[in-house]
């Protein structure tokens, strides 16, 4: 059984205090003590890399600490498996699939293989996305409940795949999606969960300027000229050639550098082709700053954002964008596309910038970057508006509660 690694800095629940105040945390443990002796079990399709990882490697410790036994089980598959899942996510975000149909057989095969390999007895199961949606049929006589969580965009979905798969979301005694919009004609009840992140994390915790100093040095970053970054993964829908040209246009009239910061996923056989397509659009241009990272990163991808004078998440499409958050949290002015999520998070002209396309963005920017009152002004609201709604204790809460919900129907 794959257990996902965890941070090597722990928070407890009583570190929140000071974040959300005592009555939120002690909510969390009202609803928990009716769930004690119940267990969960969360499966995804990977340990590192992605928002899903990031949001079990926190919401993990923080269910055992209520005393709600929950293990994270990963599960696995060959290259093939992960090409075929990776096409899936393109086409169930509108793109054409062009795989042939015993992709299809294909993926069932490493489902079975999965199955037989991860055990199934919690009382709440939890299947994040498309990778391992198929193990319903692994249910035990129908026993606990099963619930499908989607993270990505289905709103325009390719018929052909969703389909597919929708032969197996159909047998779920539920499904969660990230935004009303990507909800779908289904037999069972739907559910809205934004997807948070957490403000103690390596990646959000408030760091010292020595810190933040040290990473723009060790990366050749000036700290006196305006940064705008982008982190992400290396992704074509992400476009981070996209935002090559749009800091392009904002060169032309104002000095400034672009971070374009990210790694990999192990699901996604796609990173190296994009990684060398953004660098062949930055060119020899110095001040284009781009950083294949490792997953460890976190510390230095906080670093980043809280020394930006601008984050931009230009998505093609979009699940949630939790780097969005990331952005608002650490009250940085952010543009970013309408696309997915995003305006669940970026309210256009009170909690940051909504853009359409290369031009649009470029736009954003340049006013961002001219009226820095606007900015700031922009950067603390947003900072209230993830405290409100976008922070891993919710999450934990939205969980707690369903479970609960779940145990008053029998």
């Amino acid at each position: 059984m794959s257990t996902a690694p965890s941070e090597t800095r722990v928070s407890t629940l009583d570190d929140y205090n000071r974040v959300l105040g005592e009555a939120e945390i002690a909510e969390l443990r009202t609803l928990a003590a009716r769930l004690r002796g119940r267990s969960v079990q969360m499966i995804n399709s990977t340990a590192v890399g992605g928002g899903v990882a990031e949001i079990l490697n926190r919401m993990i410790p923080l269910m055992q600490e209520l005393e709600v036994p929950t293990r994270w089980d990963v599960i696995t598959g060959g290259e093939d498996f992960f090409a075929i899942t990776k096409a899936f996510h393109n086409a169930l975000h509108g793109e054409g699939f062009r795989m042939s149909d015993e992709s299809f057989n294909t993926f069932l095969a490493y489902t079975e293989q999965n199955r037989a390999r991860l055990q199934f007895d919690a009382d709440f199961t939890v299947i994040h996305d498309p990778q391992p949606v198929a193990l319903i049929d692994a249910r035990p006589n129908g026993s606990g409940h099963w619930i499908w969580r989607c993270h990505i965009d289905l709103s325009q979905p390719n018929l052909k795949v969703w389909g597919f798969l929708a032969q197996s979301v159909n047998k779920y005694d539920g499904a969660i999606f990230s935004s009303p919009a990507f909800s779908r004609q289904l037999p069972i009840p739907q559910y809205l969960f934004y997807p948070s992140i957490d403000p103690l994390s390596e990646k959000n915790r408030e760091l010292e300027p020595c810190v933040i100093e040290e990473t723009l040095r060790r990366f050749q970053i000036d700290p006196a000229r305006p940064i705008i970054t982008q982190i992400s993964r290396f992704d074509r829908l992400k476009d981070p050639v996209g935002v090559v040209r749009a800091y392009q246009i904002v060169k032309r009239y104002t000095d400034c550098q672009l971070v374009l910061a990210g790694g990999g996923a192990t699901d996604d056989p796609e990173g190296d082709a994009v990684l060398a397509e953004v660098r062949e659009a930055a060119g020899k241009d110095a001040d284009i700053h781009i950083l294949d990272l490792p997953p460890w990163s976190a510390v230095e991808i906080n670093a980043l954002q809280r020394a930006s004078t601008i984050i931009v998440q230009k998505s093609l499409r979009e699940g949630f964008g939790l780097t969005v958050t990331e952005g608002l949290w650490k009250k940085k002015p952010v543009v970013a596309s309408a696309v997915g999520g995003i305006p669940s998070q970026v309210i256009h002209k009170h909690t940051g910038m909504l853009a359409h396309s290369i031009e649009g963005t470029a736009y954003q920017i340049r006013f961002l970057l001219s009226n820095p009152g606007i900015a700031q002004r922009l950067g603390e609201q947003g900072h209230e508006h993830v405290r409100e709604h976008f922070l891993i204790t919710s999450d934990v809460r939205r969980h707690l509660t369903l479970f609960l919900h779940y145990l008053r129907e029998n």
